[in-house]
């Protein structure tokens, strides 16, 4: 059904009582000011040991161990295996998890387990596509990192490798079954911010860390990293410790600031406004300053365009990266519609509902004489188009998670494993991945082509 986003269908829902109210905030206040506390019911079981689901982790670096933390604070989840290529990240696992924990250099050998349920696929962009379709094949449920896919050509064999094995996948975006989305998805269901006109988002960082140059530890060896198996179907290349610890750095590894950030972005806008995505992209930027042998600019701007939709009007984004923000960092999630503009983050939802000015004021009466004026005034009150019911329901209202909440990570393996018991949906499939990824991916094909590109979001490919 085509989403009602009308100023006067937000006040009459705001107006029909406390079960509207959840969604609204009060409207007989003018430019009122206030704090909700947004809330989520979880089902606690307790499980035995023949009902738990065994995990397994393929990739445990830096993402692969918040992944697998955030899973195992879930009901009824063990990890069983895990697998790296570098031998000091088994021994990590380890001693975070225990020495019990089946560990192998080769993920083949953790997917012939007959004991393992699902897994997480946490590895470098390139090698995700195999092993998230490998495992469906072995019969595991998969969990794959953001982006689904390196190249957006890929992801048709992984929506079909999903539907063949009966298994569920879910792409890793991990804010995306927050409390913070689902919020802003019933708000702007709700008509809050009347058509949207812009999305803006912008991620900052000013740290040699945040620009993705992480340490490189001081055992690492051919001895200790398996840096053959690591490139994978990328170009042979002879072995250097920093396309192993940074490849987010190279374009054959990683997919820059695209796959790894705007992506987060793209899951949620998709979200909330139930849509198939951009139609278009134009991007630039440059490599400013982290000029430490990587190919990926470390500063991007790119614009897309949205078509209009029964689920939205048309409408612009702006995605802004920044890896040398002398500002000090910072970062930022805005729907602009016609009628308010909401911020939106993991645990927060800020909406702003402001009056739009539509009589002229004295900037532009300035040129005329006291007697025109005075007649330009009559003109526009007899118009009317600054109403009463104009100015009812303005002002600020922020809902916030409550202190104990657990967070959208946890929220997303919560949903993850619920939908493997039976009890749930996924939030975000194959499909839904291909189209954030995909995206997000439009970024890297303007830059590098230097010229628009255009993408048909239906059938997910690039025109």
């Amino acid at each position: 059904m085509k989403k009602n986003t009308s100023r006067r269908s937000f006040l009459k829902k705001a107006a029909l009582g406390s079960a509207a109210m959840t969604s609204a905030p009060m409207v007989l206040a003018a430019d009122y000011e206030q704090k909700l506390i947004l809330n989520k019911n979880y089902e606690f079981l307790n499980f035995s040991a023949n009902d738990q689901i065994n995990l397994g982790l393929i990739g445990s670096g830096i993402q692969g161990i918040y992944d697998t933390t955030a899973a195992l604070k879930v009901d009824g989840v063990k990890l069983v295996a895990v697998c790296d290529l570098y031998n000091g990240r088994l021994d990590r696992a380890k001693e975070l998890w225990g020495n019990d924990l089946f560990a192998t250099r080769d993920y083949r050998d953790l997917l012939e387990r007959k004991d393992i349920d699902a897994v997480i696929v946490a590895t470098p962009d390139h090698w995700h596509k195999k092993i998230t379709i490998d495992a469906l094949k072995a019969g595991k449920h998969v969990y794959c990192e953001k982006p689904m896919v390196q190249k957006w050509q890929e992801g048709q064999d992984i929506i079909k490798a999903q539907k063949n094995s009966g298994k569920l996948c879910q792409v890793g975006s991990q804010g995306m079954s927050s409390l913070g989305n689902e919020k802003a998805k019933q708000l702007y269901e709700d008509g809050a911010i009347g058509e949207l006109v812009m999305l803006d988002m912008y991620n900052d960082r000013y740290s040699a860390e945040g620009a993705w140059q992480y340490p490189i530890p001081p055992d690492a060896s051919p001895d200790t990293i398996d840096f053959d198996m690591f490139l994978g179907s990328a170009p042979k290349t002879p072995y250097e410790l920093k396309r192993f610890f940074r490849w987010r750095n190279y374009k054959d590894y990683g997919t820059g600031v695209a796959g790894d950030l705007f992506v987060h972005a793209f899951s949620t806008l998709n979200h909330i406004i139930s849509s198939n995505g951009p139609n278009r992209a134009l991007a630039t930027g440059g490599l400013r300053y982290w000029k430490d042998g990587r190919d990926v600019p470390d500063v991007s701007i790119t614009l897309y365009d949205y078509p209009k939709t029964d689920t939205h009007a048309a409408f612009n984004a702006v995605f802004r990266i920044n890896f040398i923000a002398g500002s000090g960092g910072g970062g930022g999630f805005k729907l602009i519609g016609t009628e308010g503009e909401m911020e939106v983050g993991q645990n927060s939802v800020k909406l702003t509902r402001s009056k739009l000015g539509m009589v002229p004021g004295g900037y532009s009466m300035i040129a005329y004489t006291e007697a025109t004026q005075q007649k330009i005034r009559e003109d526009y009150a007899a118009q009317n188009l600054e109403t009463r019911a104009s100015s009812l329901n303005l002002g600020k209202t922020t809902w916030e998670a409550p202190n104990d909440y657990k967070g959208g990570h946890y929220d997303h393996f919560y949903n993850f494993f619920q939908a493997i018991r039976g009890k749930g949906n996924i939030i975000q499939d194959p499909t839904f991945g291909l189209r954030a990824a995909g995206a997000a991916l439009l970024a890297n094909e303007s830059y590098y082509k230097k010229q628009p590109v255009n993408w048909d979001p239906t059938a997910m490919k690039l025109l």
